[in-house]
Formats: C-alpha cells, structure tokens, sequence
C-alpha cells in the first residue's frame, strides 16, 4: 500500500517554462544535439534501475525529474554565470513538498524518509547541483528543528521553513574551526539578570549567508570540549548580526556564501534547540544526513556527466568513426557507470541504516560521503576527459559539474575525516 505524504509533493507544477533541458545556441553542433538527446532521455526515465525503488519513489522520481527539466537545467548556466540565488525556484520546489522533505505534515512538510530524500535529490542534482546542495542544507536545519526542537519552536518556525519562505542555514564551522569542530570558540553567555544568552564569534563558509532568514549556530555555553557546545537559533534581523563579504567560488556559485559574525547578539532562551550541552550531538545528527545528501549530490551530477559523456562520443568521429566505437571509450563509460551505481548504493544503504536507527548509520553515512564524492568527482573529470578540448569550455555543461563536485570531498566533513570516522566505528565494534 503506497505511504500517506504530503499532497503537495505530488501535485505536478501548474506553471513550467518549456525550452530544452539543453541550452544550445542557434548553430549548435550535431555533437551538442547529441548530447541533448541522451540527457533528455536518461532525465526522463531510467527503468534499467527501477528494480530498486519502492513505488512512492518512483513518484516521487518522477516528479523531480519534471521539475529538474523545466525549472532548474535550462538556467543553472546562466546562474553559475551570474551567481544568481533562485529565491523564487526554491518556493515553487517548495510547493511540491521539497522544502521540508522530513518534517511533519502539521507544519507542511512531507514526512519521508532518508531514502526517499535520496531519491528526490539525486533526480534535482542531475539538472543542477549547486542549486540542490543548498536545498539539501535548508532541509537538513528543517529537520534538526523538527527532531530536536520544542512543539513551540516547531510550529513557530516550521511552516515558513517548509514553504520556503524562510530560508536557513547551518552554523558550525569557524575560521579555526574545521575538521576539529569541537573546538569551536563562538560563545553563549547568559546575559546577567536574564534568561537570554550573548553570542559572540564568528562562523566561515556558511551556504545562505547574507541571505538566509534563520541561522543555526552552534556555540559554547560550558566546557572545552563537545559538552559544553549548545545549539541556537538565531533570526537574521538580530541586532549584532552581520556578513562577511560574499565569496568568490570555484563552484556552487548559484548559492551565496559568506562568514556570519556574532558581535553581542542577544538570543532568547526560546531559541535555545535542544538543552545546553547537546549541541555537538545535534550538530553531528545532522551532518549524518548532510553527508547522506552531499553524497546523493554526487551521484546526480555523475549522472548527468555519464549522458552527456554518451552522448558527445556518439556523434563526435575521430579516425572515420564515432569516439564511443573504440573499446577504449566504452571501457571508460562502462567504469564510469559503474562507479555512480556504486555510489547511488552506498547512499541507498546509508539513508536505509540512518532511517533505520542503525548502530551503524554514522560510519555508513560516512562511507556513503567518503566513496561517492570521491569516485563521482572522477566520474565527471573522466567526462570531461572524453569531450576532449569541448569539454574546457562552458559551451558544454561537464565543466559546470567537474566545479560543483569538487567542493564535496571537503564539506560536511572532509574526506580524511569520513575516514577517522569509520576507523573509529571499526575500532569500537572489533572489526
């Protein structure tokens, strides 16, 4: 029996923008109408994985891939070119449920699963994925609220997050604060004679910022260390709250990142998520989906790279026959393919072990981040490989991909860390 779910997520879009899921000028080549092809059609449907997916999913597919085709792959050129934030674009994926993927239905959202996620984010990401990665970061701050929130924040700040009125982000790392997130230095101090605390800090790289209307921060409010590191959530016209100046990226140029400074920045005691104390375990909480999501970010992107790959050394003849002819290219199409399905199997088996409540879901998500953004990154690079000269430049969309994939071996942890992680899991358990 198919599972209940917000009725939004399977309400098709009432207002689309038709064009090609390719951009192509008026002289484009056979090569680039080639590649079109291929896209469109993987885009569209890809029955050969089908075995997998429950039916919700395959709904669910369904209706990302529609939404990818027309709302996100005929623009994400142009966004990446111009750095442009689409506001807008968020809302409407909004409107299909895709703002509050695992929060509950009384506060909009769909109420689904890691795996499900998994499914609707790798369909976003293969049309555009800097533009997913963000989406993926406002989920996660939807969930850390919905699982470690109180009613009252829940029902406070939900709704507008779900519909994506409110856009968030996630506060963790500092200038000197990276892979060694417990050593934080940004501050919560009860103000004297008040239930309210003082945030002072400043946190680095953060998606949304200058943007965003929520912000959740971590802060020390006792002990060296992960305990005494608590949770905040701190709303943009907070006096004391300001920018650093938007930075200039290699990739994910469709989403703004800046540093957020706390000077003085008085919070209520309401906005505490959490207790004092547990904010290094909500913040690792999330990050276990966030590598979950960043991972299934990879695989879209990979994706996408192996189509067009498909469909460039189809067309494109070198010696008086097509590229993809010499076994040569298909070897490397064929490892390509093989390292994305891969991939898109270890995130499945993360999200079912993160959904599951497995004892191994960390060193699983961690797997999962570690073996797909490494092996997708090269998937894409391979891509270009095969468009030989074409591929350098932006007229064709792998060196789009190669830029946003890149970024993915670094964040939500590096993956140096993924591997003390699982070493760790390994140590603990005797394996």
């Amino acid at each position: 029996m198919s599972r209940t779910f917000c009725s939004s997520v399977i309400t098709k879009p009432t207002e689309t923008t038709p064009s090609s899921p390719v951009e192509q000028s008026p002289s484009a080549s056979a090569s680039e109408h080639a590649v079109a092809n291929v896209v469109e059609g993987n885009l569209k449907s890809r029955t050969w994985d089908d075995h997998r997916l429950t039916a919700d999913q395959l709904q669910f597919r369904s209706l990302a891939s529609d939404f990818a085709e027309n709302e996100l792959l005929p623009f994400a050129a142009q966004w990446d070119e111009q750095k442009h934030f689409p506001v807008e674009v968020f809302r409407k994926a909004a409107k299909l449920g895709f703002g509050g993927i695992f929060c509950g239905h009384d506060v909009g959202g769909s109420s689904l699963t890691r795996a499900d996620g998994a499914v609707i984010f790798e369909a976003l990401a293969y049309a555009d994925v800097s533009t997913t990665a963000y989406l993926t970061i406002h989920n996660m701050c939807a969930s850390l609220i919905e699982r470690f929130g109180t009613e009252e924040q829940r029902q406070e700040f939900l709704p507008e997050l779900t519909s994506m009125e409110l856009l968030s982000s996630y506060c963790l790392t500092e200038p000197n604060s990276g892979s060694d997130a417990a050593s934080l230095q940004t501050t919560a101090k009860r103000k004297e004679g008040s239930t309210d605390y003082v945030l002072n800090g400043e946190k680095a790289f953060i998606s949304g910022g200058g943007v965003s209307d929520v912000y959740l921060v971590m802060a020390r409010t006792g002990e060296p260390g992960p305990k005494g590191i608590s949770c905040f959530l701190v709303e943009k016209d907070t006096k004391g709250l300001s920018f650093g100046r938007q930075e200039d990226k290699l990739g994910w140029r469709s989403q703004p990142t800046s540093s957020v400074i706390l000077e003085d920045v008085k919070v209520p005691e309401r906005n505490l998520i959490g207790k004092e104390g547990e904010g290094f375990t909500i913040a690792m909480s999330a990050l276990d989906g966030g590598r979950i999501n960043i991972a299934t970010c990879s695989v879209g992107g990979a994706q996408f790279c192996v189509d067009a790959a498909q469909g460039y050394v189809s067309s494109r003849k070198q010696f008086g026959k097509a590229i993809i002819d010499f076994q040569n290219t298909q070897f490397k199409l064929a490892d390509m393919l093989t390292s994305v399905q891969a991939s898109r199997f270890m995130v499945a088996n993360a999200a079912t072990a993160l959904d599951s409540k497995s004892p191994w879901a960390s060193a699983s998500a961690a797997m999962a981040k570690r073996f797909a953004t490494d092996e997708c990154y090269l998937v894409a690079n391979d891509a270009l490989q095969l468009h030989g000269g074409y591929g350098y430049l932006k007229d064709y969309a792998v060196e789009r991909y190669v830029r946003d994939l890149r970024v993915h071996t670094i964040l939500e942890g590096t993956n140096e860390i993924m591997r003390v992680v699982m070493a760790r899991h390994m140590i603990k358990s005797q394996i």
